[in-house]
C-alpha cells in the first residue's frame, strides 16, 4: 500500500494551491522550523512560483495560523509551545464535538461507508507501525485525518468543516514536530470510536473523543520539545 501524504496532487488545483499545500505542510513537518523568517528570494527558488503567489500564500497562512506577518520586516514561521498546543486541542475538541454529534445524526449509508473505509485504510497503516515497519510519520497522520474527517463528513456545514480542518492541522502539527505515533493506545481507541460511531452512540462518542485528543496533547507535551 502506498503511503498518502499531504503533498499528494489534488486534482484540477491551481499551481498556488499545491504550492501552499506544500508550504503549510512543510511547516507542520518543521521543514520550515518555527520562528524562521521567510525570505520571499528563497522561498521561490524552492517552490519555483513567483514572489506574488508567494505573498498570497503566505498571508493565508497568516489567517490559518501557520505564519506570522511582521508589518515591514516580511514573515516568520508562527512558533510552538505548550500554551498553543493546549489551546489549539480545546479548539479541535470543541469543533469536532460538535461536528460528531450532528454527523451521527444525520448520517446515511454512504456516510457510514466512508468511515468503515476509511479506518480500513488507518487500521492497515496503525498495523504497520507497530509492527516496527518503518512508516512516516506523516502517512499516519494523514490517515488519521482522513479518518476523523469521515466521521464528521455528514454534519453538513461546510464553515464548520472548514474550521475543524484548520484546527486538525495545527494540532497534528505537533504531532510531525515531535515524530511521534502513540501505539496500540491510540489503534484501540479509534477502533472503539468507529464501533461508536457506526452504533450512533453519541455520548460514547463524545466521551472517547474527548479522551482521545486530552491523551494525544499529553502524549507530544511528555516529548518535552514544546516547554514554555
Amino acid at each position: 500500500m502506498a503511503a498518502k501524504t499531504f503533498t499528494d496532487e489534488h486534482h484540477g488545483e491551481t499551481t498556488g494551491e499545491r504550492t501552499l499545500r506544500r508550504i503549510r505542510f512543510d511547516i507542520m513537518q518543521g521543514t520550515l522550523v518555527p520562528g524562521q523568517k521567510l525570505r520571499l528570494d528563497r522561498l521561490r527558488e524552492t517552490y519555483d512560483t513567483s514572489v506574488t503567489t508567494l505573498r498570497e500564500i503566505l498571508n493565508r497562512l497568516v489567517v490559518e495560523g501557520f505564519v506570522i506577518a511582521e508589518g515591514q520586516r516580511g514573515f516568520e514561521v508562527s512558533p510552538v509551545s505548550m500554551a498553543d498546543l493546549h489551546d489549539i486541542s480545546e479548539l479541535r475538541l470543541l469543533l469536532e464535538r460538535h461536528a460528531l454529534r450532528r454527523s451521527i445524526a444525520a448520517g446515511d449509508l454512504e456516510w457510514e461507508a466512508r468511515v468503515v473505509s476509511a479506518y480500513h485504510k488507518l487500521h492497515s497503516v496503525e498495523t504497520r507501525l507497530m509492527a516496527g515497519e518503518e512508516v512516516p510519520v506523516s502517512a499516519w497522520v494523514q490517515y488519521d485525518w482522513d479518518f476523523h474527517h469521515a466521521t464528521i463528513s455528514a454534519c453538513d456545514s461546510p464553515a464548520l468543516m472548514a474550521s475543524h480542518s484548520n484546527a486538525f492541522d495545527r494540532y497534528m502539527r505537533y504531532h510531525l514536530l515531535a515524530l511521534s505515533f502513540r501505539g496500540p493506545d491510540v489503534a484501540r481507541q479509534h477502533e472503539t470510536l468507529r464501533d461508536l460511531v457506526m452504533a450512533r452512540d453519541v455520548a460514547g462518542a463524545e466521551a472517547l473523543l474527548t479522551d482521545h485528543i486530552t491523551v494525544g496533547r499529553e502524549h507530544v507535551a511528555q516529548s518535552g520539545r514544546f516547554d514554555g
